[in-house]
């Protein structure tokens, strides 16, 4: 099963927004919800939203509670598991709009 098909049977809901060289991806997790390990090639801003979230980014864990910000540095292994429903969004500069390649352009 692919990545896109595990997360819809999660019941992840993901939404693509694009403006001015400018991509960010909104996550709709549920509660207990793990959004596996992965890393980046540069780094990134992530917002919690809302909802509450452990966040395991390059041997360190932390709890947080939206409205959050936090920026991922290249080359971090992180996930995201949400303790309740959470909204996370993850942002990064691209000029790639096409919501079906830009996960190959961001996530190594």
């Amino acid at each position: 099963m692919g990545i896109s098909a595990q997360l819809d049977a999660a019941g992840v809901g993901i939404v693509h927004h694009f403006a001015g060289g400018v991509y960010a991806k909104e996550t709709h997790i549920p509660a207990g919800v793990k959004l596996t390990q992965h890393i980046h090639s540069f780094d990134h801003l992530s917002s919690l939203a809302s909802g509450s979230v452990l966040l395991r980014a390059g041997g360190f864990v932390e709890s947080l509670k939206g409205p959050a910000a936090i920026e991922i540095k290249a080359g971090v292994e992180h996930e995201v598991e949400a303790l309740t429903d959470a909204i996370w969004f993850c942002i990064w500069p691209s000029d790639e709009t096409d919501p079906d390649k830009i996960d190959a352009e961001l996530i190594k």
